[in-house]
Order: structure tokens, then C-alpha cells, then sequence
């Protein structure tokens, strides 16, 4: 299928689809092919609206570079980079380099919520097998060539580009046989249950029965997170599931998750989505609706 898309061309789709009165939780807004030859390309996490949606662009040829809140990337052919927005992040185009690439731009609380998940558990460039990337290949051909299209033909194609990335992306990282160590399973089973209290990393160690040192590089290497940077995802997962599902003040929310006070609670969640926690509720929910 990937070699299909290549036939086919560079062609660039915004789709312009009727609102439904049932509304589609996993839906496209664009796609294309395209290919970009020194010239000036540089897109901003932060300067892209306010409205939540996600970016999935694969590499067939040449080099892309991104700045993922201060990790750098090279992206090279074979890679799938996957951006949640708004987000601190830039991606762009070298001076003199070339970048081709295909591309989906979609919105909907489920794909949103994939892609966070995904991107909390690989990171947002991924190595996906040859398979994977023909379904996503697959997915965008459907997006920019059946005309008419309707919504639920949108978001088909749009729930079978973000099943390949669910299963690339966690295939790879949580195969069987790299279930996590006893001691951490445990671990993550206590912060998992104490998300209210306070969770001190030396109380974490004592859990895993290690030294303090010990611990965190153990536990950071076998994670991809440090200790305390592992319990703020954690704290921040459940505030995003407490926003969307209820009703709940942030002064709730803060105490249903260990954070001091709603002040505090706002500040982290900022620097995680540089957008405060009640327009976070009213952006998701607004985008569940397209």
C-alpha cells in the first residue's frame, strides 16, 4: 500500500465534511503527500491554536528535524513522528535539505487520547515495521483519493491509522518479555493506588527494596522515566480522565491527585499542554464534537 501512495503523487486534502448529530470521536481534518525541497518549513507547537489536535507524518526520503520540548530528532526515512497539540515542539526543514513525506492531520477525543498514550509510552518518533507503515500508508491514501467521502469513511480511515500506531508503538515497547521487574511492578501498583498522597521517592526505593541511587537508575532505565517525572504522568493521565469524564472542580481534581492545592495543579498541567485545565476540559470536549 505504501508503494500505491507513492504511485499515486504528492496531493494535499483538507476535508470539509458535515457535522454530524451523532459525533465521531476519531476523525480527519486533513492529508497529503508532499515533498519539500530548501525551502523554509517550520511549524510551532505553541503557535497553532488553542484547539487540541494531533500530527502523524512518516519520512520516505531525506530528513526532517524536531525540537521536542528541548530533545532533539533526526527524522529520517522509516520514521513516524506523532505530535499531540498544542505542545512545546518545532519541527522544520534544514537549510539546502530535502523532506518527503506523507501525513495526517486529525482531531476526536479517542485519537487523542491514543496518540497521548502513545506518545507518554515510545515517544513522539517511533521505528515502525514494514506492515504498520503500509496500513498507515493506507489510511492516508483513502483520506486524500475517495471523493466523495463520508464521515464514517473518514473516520474509518482515521480509527485504522491510529490502530497501526497502537500496535506498532506498543508492540515494540511492551512486549512480553519485557514485563516489567517485580520490584518496579510493585511500585508502579503503589503509585498507581496513592496518586492522593504524597510520594516520596525514598518510600518507593524502600518499596523495591533498593538503595535511593540504586533505584532511580534502575527504575529510569527501565521505564524511560525517572521516578518523580513518572509520577507527574501519572498524576497528569488521571487529571486529563477526571476532566473529560466529570464534572469535577480543579480544586477536586488537585486533592483527587496529590497535588497541594489548584494553583499547583494548574501550573503543572500548563507545562504539559500550555493551556490551563478548564480550557483543556472545554477544548477536548468542543473537539469530541467534530
Amino acid at each position: 500500500m505504501l508503494n500505491q501512495l507513492i504511485d499515486y503523487g504528492h496531493k494535499v486534502r483538507a476535508l470539509s465534511l458535515p457535522k454530524s448529530a451523532a459525533p465521531l470521536h476519531c476523525m480527519a481534518i486533513s492529508a497529503g503527500y508532499e515533498q519539500r525541497i530548501n525551502e523554509v518549513y517550520n511549524w510551532d507547537g505553541l503557535q497553532r491554536g488553542t484547539a487540541p489536535f494531533l500530527v502523524i507524518q512518516h519520512t520516505l526520503v531525506g530528513e526532517g528535524r524536531l525540537d521536542f520540548a528541548g530533545t532533539q530528532y533526526r527524522l529520517t526515512p522509516g520514521q513516524t513522528m506523532v505530535l499531540s497539540l498544542p505542545h512545546a515542539h518545532r519541527y522544520w526543514l534544514e537549510r539546502g535539505q530535502r523532506w518527503e513525506y506523507f501525513w495526517m492531520v486529525l482531531n476526536g477525543r479517542e485519537a487523542l487520547r491514543l496518540a497521548r498514550e502513545i506518545i507518554d509510552s515510545a515517544g513522539p518518533v517511533l521505528t515502525l515495521a514494514e506492515p504498520v507503515i503500509d496500513r498507515l500508508a493506507d489510511a492516508c491514501l483513502t483520506l486524500i483519493d475517495r471523493s466523495p467521502i463520508t464521515p464514517g469513511e473518514a473516520s474509518a480511515a482515521t480509527y485504522a491509522a491510529m490502530a497501526a500506531l497502537h500496535d506498532g508503538a506498543f508492540a515494540t515497547v511492551n512486549p512480553p518479555d519485557r514485563a516489567l521487574p517485580p520490584a518496579f511492578a510493585r511500585v508502579v501498583a503503589h503509585i498507581d493506588a496513592n496518586l492522593t498522597t504524597t510520594l516520596q521517592v525514598d518510600r518507593l526505593a524502600a518499596i523495591a527494596e533498593l538503595s535511593r541511587a540504586h533505584f532511580v537508575r534502575a527504575f529510569t532505565k527501565a521505564t524511560g522515566s525517572t521516578p518523580s517525572a513518572f509520577v507527574m504522568n501519572r498524576r497528569i493521565e488521571r487529571i486529563e480522565r477526571l476532566l473529560l469524564a466529570t464534572d469535577m472542580s480543579v480544586v477536586a481534581i488537585a486533592a483527587a491527585t496529590g497535588f497541594s492545592d489548584a494553583n499547583y495543579l494548574s501550573k503543572a498541567f500548563r507545562r504539559y499542554h500550555a493551556m490551563t485545565p478548564l480550557d483543556y476540559r472545554t477544548a477536548m470536549r468542543l473537539a469530541a464534537g467534530t
